[in-house]
């Protein structure tokens, strides 16, 4: 009897080592060199690797704990496809050791975060996030700063150089990466639907753009509405009554629109909302419903107080027009719609006067002191004070 159950002890520990060890070869060995075999099959030549100080922000990235919050991984389901991108290939991550693709979705998938937000808005995020997103979970990360979002520290630095690597490579692998890594997927028609479909590679309906189509929005009159989304997705950049100074603009360069002191078109109020402003922290809203997006349009558009154009003599608009064709049109261009032919070299798109019309007071301050963190540079030295007067004057006519 002892012995049948020493042998019954051995029997059950030999089954339970060799159980153990099928499990790791199958759980473990044999999915990783498949998984090896598949980036190696899949890799575009030359993958750029993490810099130093992209290394340096992808350990404080873990060791402040941003996988608990974000993931890395867009999965192969239309929801995820259809918010944030294409679904991510196995070789994007080669240089993800160990990995951070995280488990829970409390904040958004940072698989594609690259070129999303301007630098500016991810330090003020990162600083003080509910003085952006007025409902945000995410803590406050002040001892990356020296006291203010503008006072960033190196290892912030490093942060968001990380950050601008989410969804760098495969963009740089482009057509023919896509096309080698297609080949040689073994993925069901869907999988490769989600994986190589016709969607953008980075789906963010934050992502600014310089040009796209945008919807014509509507007149709308529910400003009960438009005040609610304005107070919640709006206020924290330009404040509760428009003027440029809500909690998150002290960070920002440049500082949001000021809508009491410009007069909007609808058609400008229509292609910001929707497309955001490149190179600024002005994000796209495609996300939300067009009636949304007509409501707090009309909010916006309320801001500025209406008054009356003054009759100015011409030989004053004459010299505006002689001002602006020796100095401006390079930029705004002839009709004054910023597509001048130097506009598309500045990573911030010069203004367009057709649609938006700045007062007086605000075109000269601009023409004064230009603003920072777009290509306008104070005139102040360059004109006259009547000169910037007279030009100040002239913009204004382009505005339809």
């Amino acid at each position: 009897m002892r012995r049948f159950l020493r042998m019954s002890y051995l029997a059950a520990a030999v089954g339970g080592i060799g159980f153990f060890v099928m499990s790791v070869l199958l759980l473990g060995v044999w999915p990783g060199r498949a998984l090896d075999e598949q980036i190696r099959q899949t890799t575009p030549p030359h993958p750029l690797a993490l810099s130093a100080s992209e290394q340096r922000g992808r350990t404080v990235y873990a060791r402040e704990g941003c996988a608990y919050c974000h993931t890395q991984q867009i999965r192969y389901l239309k929801r995820d496809v259809d918010r944030f991108g294409k679904a991510t290939l196995a070789w994007e991550t080669i240089f993800d050791y160990p990995h951070l693709w995280g488990t829970r979705r409390i904040g958004p998938d940072l698989s594609r975060e690259s070129s999303v937000r301007s630098e500016d808005w991810q330090l003020s995020h990162l600083y003080a996030p509910r003085s952006l997103v007025r409902d945000s979970v995410m803590p406050d990360f002040p001892w990356l700063f020296d006291g203010a979002p503008d006072r960033p520290r190196q290892e912030v630095r490093d942060l968001l150089a990380y950050l601008e690597t989410l969804g760098r490579d495969r963009e740089l692998a482009g057509p023919e990466g896509e096309a080698h890594a297609k080949a040689a997927h073994d993925l069901s028609a869907d999988e490769k639907e989600f994986a190589f479909g016709t969607g953008p590679l980075n789906a963010s309906a934050a992502m600014p753009r310089r040009k796209g189509k945008y919807p014509a929005l509507a007149i709308s009159q529910d400003l009960r509405r438009g005040e609610e989304l304005y107070a919640r997705d709006c206020a924290s950049c330009h404040g509760a009554r428009g003027a440029g100074d809500g909690p998150g603009a002290s960070g920002l360069r440049p500082r949001p629109a000021n809508f009491t002191e410009h007069e909007y078109a609808l058609d400008r109020a229509s292609q910001v909302l929707w497309n955001g402003v490149a190179g600024t922290a002005m994000a796209g809203w495609r996300d939300l419903p067009s009636a949304d997006l007509s409501a707090i349009a009309a909010v916006v558009r309320g801001f500025h107080a209406g008054q009356a154009e003054p009759q100015l003599p011409t030989d004053v608009l004459e010299l505006g027009g002689r001002v602006y064709a020796e100095h401006c049109v390079q930029c705004h261009g002839d009709t004054g719609a910023g597509d001048g032919s130097a506009a598309d070299q500045f990573p911030v798109a010069p203004a367009n006067f057709q649609t938006a019309r700045p007062s007086i007071a605000a075109s000269l301050r601009v023409l004064r002191n230009g603003v920072e963190g777009t290509p306008m540079a104070p005139w102040s030295e360059k004109l006259s004070e009547g000169e910037l007067s007279a030009v100040a004057y002239f913009v204004r006519g382009f505005y339809r």
